[in-house]
């Protein structure tokens, strides 16, 4: 997720706005504004020549095997709170800089939309005292407010040796969440929403951003004296909460997000494998047949329904979000989640950032209601809703079973521009 100065964010589903799938799935207001920037709006074009009323096979690319240094186990599951569906996670350990005290955090988030590692205060009992906290102006403590489409993230940055796999990024600000009085939210930060500083509100222990730029640069940092009083202020490169994976002493040009196939009517829990580096290990060749250039958050053009849209590849937004006025929302508990009544196929054309030779991206939407299974499944491929902007089509976990889908991490001052293939 980014913040209010970029025009996207990953969704993440605030447990009060989605309660317990087995009893009362609330999506009201539901699905965070994953396409961006606020606006949504109910207008779009119809179906038209893009969608096709039979599904189309779904993919059936199967993981890696977790066993290599640059590999982490992705899961989706019931997670902590029991209220998401479609959220992959990840164990990460944190260490003192340069020391062996650790800790690990299970259940994670994965965000390929957001960039650097952000933790709960309350996820880090053992070892959050000895964080050193990164200094602003005059020695005091910077502090970061990062936007997320159903809120924001408030807390110190601060340095840390971050671990993945057997892939280390040694001395790296991380943001730590909610170790802040609730007093200090900067007003500019707190008219994003509700404060994620919890694990009801964040549904997870932590995101960890590894989408395509190097380091989060688009949120708004605070130098906060005495951890009170926090103002306004300008940072370094280096003082910028940093993506991990571009910070590896190797296997560091990227990521690639293997996510297992799933039933076609959903399925209780998934699993998939979190590959580092692109072209550097046996294990991580580039397999795609469609690359596209993104610009520096990851962004391209699709076009749907006739419609030029801002599209992306999120495995935070927790299905695939577009407007479309010919598929019915399944309305009530589900709210603007889509119920057809038969599968419908979907086909997106898409145009490199800067311009180039198209691809497409073909997808399902099945009916929400079946796919969740009252309550008893976490993981759905075919998963859509409309949310957000109706200028955007996000691409969201639902889209990512079955399929390899790679990150290329900016590398632009080395000629080597962003871009995302599956």
């Amino acid at each position: 997720m980014l913040t209010s100065r970029n025009p996207r964010a990953a969704c993440r589903l605030r447990p009060f706005r989605f309660l317990s799938l087995a009893a009362v799935i609330s999506l009201i207001s539901l699905i965070a504004a994953c396409g961006g920037g606020g606006g949504g709006g109910n207008s779009s074009g119809s179906s038209g020549s893009n969608s096709s009323s039979s599904a189309s096979p779904s993919p059936t690319q199967q993981p890696v095997a977790a066993n290599a240094p640059n590999t982490v186990s992705v899961t989706v599951d019931r997670g902590l709170t029991g209220t998401l569906p479609n959220i992959p996670t990840v164990s990460v350990t944190i260490c003192v800089a340069g020391t062996s005290t650790c800790q690990t955090v299970d259940h994670v988030q994965v965000d390929t939309a957001s960039f650097g590692l952000r933790l709960l205060a309350s996820a880090l009992p053992t070892v959050l005292g000895s964080l050193r906290a990164v200094q602003g102006n005059n020695g005091s403590t910077l502090a970061e407010c990062a936007a997320f489409a159903d809120g924001y993230t408030w807390g110190t940055v601060r340095l840390a040796d971050v671990k993945l796999g057997g892939e280390t990024a040694s001395n790296i600000p991380i943001q730590v969440i909610g170790d802040l009085a609730s007093n200090t939210v900067p007003q500019a930060c707190s008219g994003f929403g509700v404060a994620q500083d919890t694990v009801q509100q964040l549904g997870a222990n932590g995101i960890l951003g590894i989408g395509v730029a190097p380091f989060d640069s688009s949120s708004d940092y605070y130098s906060c004296p005495g951890n009170t009083n926090c103002s306004a202020t300008s940072v370094t490169q280096s003082q910028l909460v940093a993506n991990p994976v571009a910070n590896f002493a190797t296997d560091k040009n990227g990521v690639i997000m293997e996510m297992a196939p799933v039933s076609d009517s959903g399925a209780p829990s998934a699993t998939g494998t979190l590959v580092f580096g692109i072209g550097t290990q046996s294990n991580n060749a580039m397999s795609a047949s469609q690359r596209f250039a993104t610009d520096s958050f990851g962004r391209l053009s699709g076009t749907l329904n006739g419609r030029t849209l801002d599209t992306f590849l999120d495995s935070g937004s927790n299905a695939i979000f577009f407007a479309d006025s010919s598929l019915p929302q399944c309305g009530g508990n589900l709210g603007s989640f889509y119920c057809p009544s038969a599968t419908q196929s979907f086909t997106a054309t898409l145009t490199p950032y800067g311009g180039g030779a198209t691809g497409t991206a073909v997808f399902n939407v099945a009916n929400a209601n079946a796919l969740l299974g009252g309550g008893s499944n976490y993981a759905a491929n075919d998963l859509a809703g409309q949310f957000g902007s109706s200028a955007s089509l996000d691409l969201g976990l639902s889209f990512f079973y079955g399929r390899y889908v790679y990150y290329g991490i900016d590398q632009t001052g080395n000629g080597k521009p962003p871009y995302v293939a599956f």
